[in-house]
């Protein structure tokens, strides 16, 4: 098989997919809204049932729900007849999915899924299966055609189920007001976690090159030497007054200036960029970006507190 061979198979693939979920949009009704309000208004939590790969749809769907402010738990269909069905409480809505809807474990279960929650939502590509036939809700998501030549492997079943999962999360978030801040609280680690949490003060380099504004050359060449930022701040009494940057240094001496008569004041910049330390690091990110600089001054309350550096952004995955 060469590669156009393989090309040609994944656009298929794809197109199959596509197709199926096109479908999956157009039949998107009053079911769905019903799905959606019983599980917005239920007093306890998602309980998410599956089997095969329907379980593992099941997980990814309870990790969305959960990630978006929707309390969710996921119930394998198996481990469920054997003891654990007793995680499901009164006031719990159950979403069953179940592609054919007639697997021997969903058979046996759907009756004490039905006895035992609030409401039983089923999302199944079989509406005269027993799924179907005990659900309060049926969320159809039948294909015409797997992607799978063979028609063996679950494909474009599989991509319907995890897409309408995504929808119900959406839904439920947008109904339950959940915005970023709400997103940050269950996200604290990794990149994600540290754009939306992390604060400017926790990037902060050690080093805190300044000088005065009557400083000479000398000084400010020794200032921006002592650090690894290419920069010093200019202050008066821990008031910013401007930045001297190695680069402001490379003009003068081009300009032929008398060194031996010039401070600081003279060759600085005044009105620099600057943050305040507990602002959110990617606002910091945006601030060196928006303005192509390298280092931003950081202050607390107004006055000088440090610098950040945009390398060190880059590499703790802020963006």
């Amino acid at each position: 098989m060469d590669a156009s061979n393989i090309i040609s198979i994944a656009k298929s693939t794809l197109a199959i997919e596509i197709t199926e979920l096109e479908k999956l949009k157009n039949r998107i009704d009053e079911d769905f809204v019903k799905a959606v309000e019983i599980i917005h208004s239920a007093q306890g939590k998602l309980i998410v049932v599956g089997i095969g790969k329907s379980a593992h749809v099941g997980n990814k769907i309870v990790a969305t729900l959960n990630s978006t402010g929707t309390p969710s738990q996921f119930l394998h269909a198996s481990e469920a007849i054997h003891g654990d069905l007793g995680v499901i409480q009164k006031q719990d809505v159950v979403l069953c999915i179940s592609n054919s809807g007639n697997s021997p474990e969903i058979i046996n279960l759907v009756a004490y899924l039905k006895d035992y929650s609030s409401a039983l939502i089923g999302m199944t590509g079989n509406k005269k299966s027993k799924l179907a036939e005990y659900s309060d809700v049926i969320l159809d998501t039948h294909v015409d055609l797997e992607a799978c030549p063979n028609k063996l492997a679950p494909t474009s079943s599989t991509t319907l189920q995890m897409a309408l999962g995504d929808a119900l999360a959406i839904c439920l978030m947008e109904l339950n007001d959940f915005k970023e801040n709400d997103f940050a609280k269950f996200h604290p680690g990794g990149s994600l976690g540290k754009n939306l949490t992390s604060r400017v003060e926790q990037f902060v380099s050690s080093q805190k090159p300044q000088v005065t504004q009557e400083s000479s050359i000398r000084d400010v060449i020794i200032s921006i030497s002592a650090s690894s930022h290419g920069i010093t701040v200019v202050t008066n009494d821990e008031q910013i007054l401007g930045v001297i940057t190695d680069g402001d240094l490379r003009r003068m001496l081009l300009n032929g200036e008398d060194i031996s008569k010039v401070l600081a004041k003279d060759i600085m910049s005044a009105n620099p960029k600057t943050i305040e330390k507990d602002s959110l690091a990617k606002s910091a990110m945006k601030v060196l970006k928006d303005n192509n600089i390298g280092q931003l001054i950081v202050t607390e309350k107004g006055k000088y507190f440090g610098i950040i550096d945009i390398h060190k952004l880059l590499d703790e995955g802020i963006n």
